[in-house]
């Protein structure tokens, strides 16, 4: 848990300060049942009621100095545990932007939400009880235990007995509970996954009537953190009465011992009455530690997981670039390049892909579902690294780039499109925040956006909904690729980005692309040819492996694939020297 000792460099000053008023209150704690001791066994006794008004004076300006003290080391427990529990969230949410997808991929989306959120929550929680009770317990449980056996040895044979008793039962309470809280966390995985994912679905389940089965599915997950929950708090509750019971038996048999002693008159009674206050203090102490140690079994499994994420090594990266490149703007190789998403050889995904894209061209990428073309452009921008082979850009291998440098290069209109909450201009001018108004009307009308946008109520004001629920497939498409235009990059990749648009405005989309994008470097992925037949050139991919590049006409002659795909969409037969004939 070295990412700890980050926070522990920047708040132990306040904490020990915390730390300070807490041993002055368990201090003022202390001397209280003394007073009361004496002001019993001497101002009662003897009826010297001067010394007792006198006592008691200093009594209750010891209870003001614990008061006092109570209420600073409050104040500052709750400023230490509140900035430690918003810089942690804060530093684990910037750990999970930098994570790479090979690295964020390895854990549950859901799981990541209740790490930010309930993990931080509990070791926050722990930080502040730190503070409040757990230094003090131990400070009170011993300073007690001191002054009973000053005031009374012979009585102190109970304290042997029962502390001992007292401290295992923690140690099991402890051993037993940081497995149970374990499960629970993961239990509480699984019911924010199942909700996670029923409200990105909910339209696909209430579409297919769904909704009983989608229930069932979150009771059971529900009921399962239900059992583990009841399972860890039923296993936790039993050591808190058992302490508690030991303890009072302790008190019990003080009273026996005490009373013989008063008898005997060999104890005095302000004595006995000291001693089951020390002795009550020792119990409350005792239960404060056990109630400190279930926190500490929670927020250690909370510690682990947030750990596990913080643990997570990435690959260095260069220095920020300080000079432009000296090479072909927009250029793109790639040289044998394989890739695997679990790093084997044997699960490649691609395989010895090979070609060049020179500054300036338009590229269509085509292939059937699963042929990798999504993955191939995704590591252009270094979502993700190659496995084997070698891929430039301008020249200089991705790997030399800092990522920021590599993106601020590239714009991507992914597969599936996702906008922000916030208005339609502000989704456009995510993709530069130093556009102004005239460059996001130009890219919007570029994508064939503006239209209707414009004939919104609020025009580009109008405020988007969640993922965009009040706008259509195809409106998100081009408002996505509005965004993208935007940017003004040296590479633009569209994948699949008008597969929910029709082909007139596709055409049109098209057309102000070759307008606009003159020098720049356009990667088209789609699905339909028509999208692709007029680029400079069309790079077919078949399992993971290139089947063909070449232009249009190139490859109907030379593609068996490329004819395959043409001939099922557009239901001509493709003849040798590539012409083609109507199907009857």
């Amino acid at each position: 848990m070295h990412f700890l000792s980050k926070y522990a460099k920047k708040y132990w000053k306040l904490f020990s300060t915390a730390v300070f008023f807490l041993m002055c209150e368990a201090l003022c704690d202390l001397m209280q049942p003394a007073i009361l001791s004496k002001i019993i066994d001497v101002g009662v006794a003897s009826r010297n009621m001067p010394y007792v008004l006198k006592m008691g004076g200093v009594m209750l300006f010891i209870t003001a100095c614990g008061a006092v003290a109570a209420s600073l080391r409050s104040t500052l427990a709750s400023i230490v545990s509140q900035n430690f529990g918003a810089e942690l969230r804060s530093d684990l949410f910037r750990k999970i932007q930098a994570l790479s997808f090979q690295s964020i991929n390895r854990f549950d989306r859901a799981s990541l939400i209740t790490r930010l959120t309930n993990d931080v929550t509990q070791v926050q929680s722990f930080i502040n009880g730190l503070m409040r009770m757990f230094v003090k317990a131990p400070l009170l449980a011993i300073g007690a235990l001191i002054m009973a056996v000053r005031l009374d040895p012979q009585l102190s044979v109970v304290l042997a007995v029962v502390v001992p008793i007292v401290i295992i039962f923690i140690i099991v309470n402890m051993r037993l509970g940081f497995p149970l809280f374990m499960k629970v966390q993961k239990a509480l995985d699984r019911v924010n996954g199942i909700m996670r994912e029923y409200l990105s679905g909910v339209r696909v389940v209430k579409a297919f009537n769904q909704f009983q089965f989608e229930v069932e599915k979150f009771s059971v997950a529900n009921r399962r953190l239900q059992e583990r929950s009841t399972s860890s708090i039923r296993i936790m509750s039993i050591f808190s009465p058992a302490i508690l019971l030991t303890v009072n038996f302790g008190i019990v048999a003080i009273l026996w011992m005490g009373g013989f002693g008063v008898n005997n008159g060999t104890m005095k009674v302000g004595h006995i009455i000291a001693f089951i206050n020390y002795m009550t203090q020792i119990s409350t102490s005792l239960m404060m530690i056990s109630m400190v140690f279930n926190m500490f079994v929670r927020a250690r499994a909370s510690t682990f997981r947030i750990g596990e994420v913080f643990a997570v090594e990435e690959k260095t990266f260069p220095n920020r670039l300080k000079h432009e490149v000296m090479a072909e703007r927009g250029r793109i190789d790639f040289e044998n390049v394989t890739f695997s998403y679990t790093g084997r050889g044997e699960d490649a995904v691609l395989k010895n892909i090979t070609f060049t894209i020179y500054p300036g061209e338009t590229v269509g990428i085509i292939g059937s579902t699963g042929s990798g073309k999504s993955t191939l452009v995704n590591l252009i921008p270094r979502f993700y690294d190659v496995t084997g082979g070698s891929l430039k850009v301008d020249g200089m291998d991705v790997g030399d780039f800092h990522p920021h440098d590599l993106r601020e290069k590239i714009a991507l209109v992914p597969q599936k499109n996702i906008l922000f909450t916030g208005s339609v201009r502000e989704n456009i001018q995510w993709g530069n925040d130093r556009a102004g108004m005239d460059e996001i009307e130009r890219a919007a009308r570029l994508a064939e956006a503006h239209d209707f946008i414009a004939a919104a109520p609020e025009g580009y004001d109008t405020m988007i909904g969640q993922s965009g629920v009040n706008f259509s497939g195809g409106q998100k498409q081009r408002i996505s690729i509005a965004r993208a235009l935007v940017r003004h990059p040296e590479i633009l990749i569209l994948d699949d980005s008008t597969s929910a648009v029709d082909v007139a405005t596709e055409m049109r989309i098209k057309a102000a692309l070759k307008r606009y994008a003159k020098g720049m470097t356009c990667l088209l992925i789609a699905q339909r040819i028509t999208s692709v037949m007029d680029t400079d050139k069309i790079i077919v991919l078949e399992k993971g492996e290139v089947a063909g590049l070449g232009t249009h006409e190139e490859l109907l002659r030379a593609s068996h694939v490329y004819q395959e795909i043409y001939q099922s969409q557009m239901g001509k037969e493709v003849l040798q020297d590539g012409r083609t004939n109507e199907r009857i």
